[in-house]
Formats: C-alpha cells, structure tokens, sequence
C-alpha cells in the first residue's frame, strides 16, 4: 500500500465485513455434513456412499452454478444477488432440518448449494468493485478470511452438533446462521442504495452481452487465459492433492483417521494465520514475491509430509503448507479481480470455475496415480508441481509489470 493510497469508507469496509460472514456461511455450509456421515448413515440405514450423497450432490449443484451467478450479478447487482441467495440458502437448511428421509435431505442439500454457489465469487467481485486496485488484495484478505475460518468452522460444529445434539441440529445451526447473515446483508443493502460512498459501485455499467459472449471477452485476452489456467492447476495440485493427505498419514504413519484429519485440518489454520497478517506482508512485499514463496512453502512442505518417518513434523508441515497456499491463493485472487472489471462477476465466477474444475481433475488423477507410484510420490509432485507454479506465476507478474511500466 502506498503512502497515497485513498481510505477505505467506514460503510465500504462494513459492508465486507458482512461479505466476510456470507462467504464463512457458504464455506461451513460446504463443509458442515463431512463429519456427520456415519452418523447419517446409521439414521437412514444406507451405505457410506450413499449417505455421502449429500457431499457429493452438493459439490457438483455448487461447482455448476458458479458460472449462473456471474453474469446475474453484473446484471441485476453482485451484492443484490449475494442478500437474497443468503436468504435462499437459510431455506434450504431448514428443508434439511425437516428432512425424513436421505432423498429429502440431499434436495435440500441441493437447494443450499444453489444459493451458497453466490456467495464466495461474488463477494470477491464486488469488492473488486469498491476497493482501489492498490487496497484490494488486502481487502480480499477479509473475505478470505471468512471463507477459511468457514472450512474449519463447518467441520468442527458438523461433529460437535451431531455428537452432542444429533444431525437436524447442525442444519438448524446454518438455517440460523444464513438467515442472521441474510438480514444484516439486506439492511445493508437498503443502505448502499442511498449512500453516497458506494454510489460508484451501483453506477458503474456492466457488460448486457449473453454469458457465452461475456466468457468469450474474458478468454480471449492473454493475460486472464493466464489467470484461468493457474487456477486449474491451483485447484488440482493444491485443493486436490490435499484430499489425499489425511489418507496418506493414516497408511503410512498408522494415525487413526481422526487423528489424520485433525492434522490436515491445520491447513485451514495456517490459512486464517495468513488472512490475519495478510495485509502485513501484502504491504511489505511485491506480489511477485509472494506467489514465489507462497509456492515454494507450499512445497516444501508436501515433501516434509510426504516422506516424514514421524507424526509430529506434520503438525508444522500442514499449518505452514495452509500460509503458504494461501498467500499464493490471495495473490492468484486480487488479478482474477481484475481480469474484465466490465464483467467482473462473470470473470471472478469463471476463475471459480476454474479452481473447483481443477479441484475435482486433482482428486481423480491423484486416487488414480497413488495405486501405481503410492500416496509418498503423489504428495510430493503435487507440492513440486505448486512450487513450479509459483515460480511460474511469480516471473507472468514480473514480465507484465514490465510490460505495464512507462517508457
């Protein structure tokens, strides 16, 4: 940030702190079901697989409807949008209370993720949109924070709830959650209307092009084909390999699965250490630094946890791999902001896209290759191939600040 920079508005800065609680609600609603499983699968007596229905169904309804919000919020408004598929998500989850049987449970586990598919790239691109370019990657920080505090949220009050109250809790938990947050958003929504620091935002004009004409804008510039692309291999080398991680600690090491799970649940952790001195470093190094040590970190340590004869160097392994993913992730984010400011919601909702489509490749192809090369191997070229990436990425930020700079 530089001595220059313009204050943020107290109203624009309330106004992402309520987008950070949306994008914790559509994170935990993602994750909220992960530890209730068995216990869903004994209630309606079916298989794991079966019962794992509401995860996957969920997963699929999400990663699809990203590519919907985009150009419904350039065209109707990104923080409009945001409010009522908050509002829509406490629905689903009360749907999800009442559910009296596993197909009524994962119609509502569809409905959910049909509106929390908004949240997150949404409210990425609106603060886009009412943060100066030179303030935004800090500000992305704030809702990034939301979201990973979401990731472990989810997972911790799914299993405490389930244990302690039973499973329809946990929805009436999130029904409780979306409709608290959805009413904040809407207050605040009557309130941009009318006020005079967010008039910039509602003024601006977007893109009324079709979705396909709108992608096609985006896709066609050389340097969001570079962003888009990093957020494949992102997706599939950091989010995907990741799966396999809790997996590989209990083979390898004998770790109960809890056990396992908890050690990768730092990753989360180590994410929410970065979000909360993000700005600290944002300020203090160039983004090409930061997506360089962000990937480096990152492979090192996939490489600690990959071949550690021990359980306790994973402890540090797996909170300094979640700081450096997400310090490479935040940097990725704040130029998926900028790819098309025209059509910003459809380019942060493609970039979306792009991380989740890579996220499900990475699961596939890391499951296929660990029966043929093991979980060590896989691990490890899936943290050589993130710190490949943030060498790569790290010289793209160079050459085109280099292209940008007055001659």
């Amino acid at each position: 940030m530089t001595t220059g920079s313009a204050p943020i508005p107290a109203p624009v800065r309330r106004s992402i702190l309520l987008l950070a609680f949306a994008t914790f609600a559509s994170m935990a609603a993602q994750r909220i079901c992960d530890a209730m499983l068995p216990e869903l699968s004994r209630v309606f007596a079916v298989g794991l697989a079966q019962a794992a229905q509401v995860v996957s169904v969920f997963a699929i309804a999400y990663g699809a409807a990203q590519l919907f919000y985009g150009p419904l919020g350039d065209r109707l408004g990104k923080f409009r949008v945001i409010t009522f598929a908050t509002l829509f998500c406490s629905v689903g989850s009360l749907l999800a209370v009442f559910a009296a049987t596993l197909d009524a449970l994962v119609f509502a586990r569809l409905l959910m993720a049909l509106g929390a598919a908004a949240l997150i790239p949404l409210s990425m691109a609106w603060v886009g949109d009412a943060v100066p370019s030179d303030r935004l990657q800090e500000m992305l920080t704030r809702t990034g924070m939301g979201s990973t505090f979401g990731i472990v949220g989810g997972q911790l009050a799914g299993g405490l709830l389930t244990d302690a109250l039973g499973w329809r809790w946990a929805f009436g938990f999130m029904t409780l959650l979306f409709g608290v947050v959805g009413a904040l958003l809407y207050i605040d929504l009557r309130r941009q209307q009318a006020a005079p620091a967010l008039a910039e935002v509602h003024s601006r004009p977007a893109l009324r092009h079709g979705f396909v004409k709108q992608a096609l804008i985006i896709v066609t510039g050389s340097w969001s084909r570079t962003i888009l692309l990093m957020a494949l291999v992102e997706g599939a080398v950091g989010f995907g390999v990741l799966a396999m991680w809790a997996s590989h600690l209990h083979r390898s090491l004998g770790l109960s699965l809890s056990l396992a799970g908890a050690l990768v649940a730092l990753f989360g952790l180590g994410g929410m250490l970065y979000m909360a001195i993000g700005p600290h470093l944002i300020r203090r190094f160039k983004q090409q630094h930061l997506a360089l040590i962000g990937g480096a970190i990152v492979g090192v340590c996939a490489l600690l946890l990959a071949y550690t004869p021990q359980w306790p160097p994973a402890i540090v392994a797996s909170l300094l791999a979640g700081f450096g993913f997400f310090m490479f992730h935040n940097t990725l984010q704040a130029h998926a902001t900028q790819m098309a400011p025209e059509a910003r919601g459809t380019a942060v909702s493609l970039f979306s896209s792009f991380l989740f489509l890579g996220q499900s490749l990475g699961v596939v192809l890391a499951a296929a290759f660990i029966d043929r090369l093991g979980s060590s191997a896989v691990i490890a070229l899936g943290g050589v191939a993130m710190a490949a990436e943030g060498v790569y990425f790290a010289w793209a930020l160079r050459r085109r600040a280099a292209a940008m700079r007055p001659i």
